[in-house]
């Protein structure tokens, strides 16, 4: 089983790189890994798992340089996103995906029992400690990282051409400032793109909106972050940033 360097077997589904500090940075993956623990079979291709649908590829390489290059800490989800999708909530049917772009999950076809232990197992644990972390090391900004593929299986002729994409919700003066950041910088930025913060944002939602803490939420195409050079490329663009962004929300009163 690959695990992207994320896991071998841990009893938590989430692991903490680095040290959160008090208006520090924290960075946050919810689809870091591809790992199935040994207690859940999906029934698929094990293929699949190498693939979009399990996992944000790249994303927990781009983290660990975030990490090591700036200090920040990171919060990675330990297992694949169909053994449960963390950027969801609880009560949402694909929060156990029972497909995904076009591919049928069979072992995600729970009774209600099955799906509630599911849940409590892999989904709750993570979120409070979420919560944990952000009471006790309050961030001045949050770092939603995430990827997406250039081109959807169930959409195949539609491309997406953006190099990194910046979602939110209600909150968006953050994210305005990246944007603007962002393509200063040369980048092809997606204002609300591959998809809208206002329908896919549970986790900011959650832990950054309902919490008054700034954030932004990241989409960098797949294909950018493939290998260990581009990954550290990119956390040196998130880095900027992100520190960017921090500075301008504090000079503004905002942070």
């Amino acid at each position: 089983m690959v695990d992207n360097g994320i896991i071998a077997e841990m009893s938590e589904p989430w692991k903490i790189v680095g040290t959160p500090q008090s208006g520090g940075i924290l960075i946050i993956c919810d689809h870091a890994s591809n790992h199935v623990p040994q207690d859940v079979a999906l029934g698929i291709d094990p293929a699949l798992l190498e693939q979009h649908i399990a996992y944000d590829i790249g994303v927990a390489g781009v983290a660990r340089y975030l990490v090591e290059l700036a200090g920040h800490a990171a919060f990675l989800a330990v297992h694949s996103r169909l053994v449960v999708d963390l950027n969801r909530y609880p009560g949402d049917a694909s929060a156990v995906p029972g497909s995904s772009d076009g591919h049928i999950i069979p072992g995600n076809d729970l009774s209600t029992e099955e799906r509630q232990r599911r849940l409590d197992h892999y989904f709750h644990p993570y979120h409070h400690r979420l919560e944990h972390i952000l009471g006790e090391a309050r961030p001045r900004l949050i770092l939603s990282v995430h990827s997406f593929t250039p081109r959807l299986e169930t959409d195949p002729l539609a491309e997406r051409p953006w190099e990194i994409g910046i979602l939110y919700n209600d909150h968006a003066t953050a994210s305005s400032f990246a944007i603007a950041h962002l393509e200063g910088e040369g980048l092809i930025v997606g204002d609300q793109l591959p998809y809208s913060g206002k329908m896919l944002n549970a986790t900011m939602n959650r832990h950054a909106e309902a919490n008054d803490i700034p954030y932004v939420g990241v989409e960098i195409r797949q294909d950018l972050i493939a290998d260990a050079a581009e990954q550290e490329r990119f956390a040196a663009i998130l880095d900027e940033m992100a520190q960017h962004v921090a500075e301008r929300l504090a000079s503004e009163g905002l942070s």
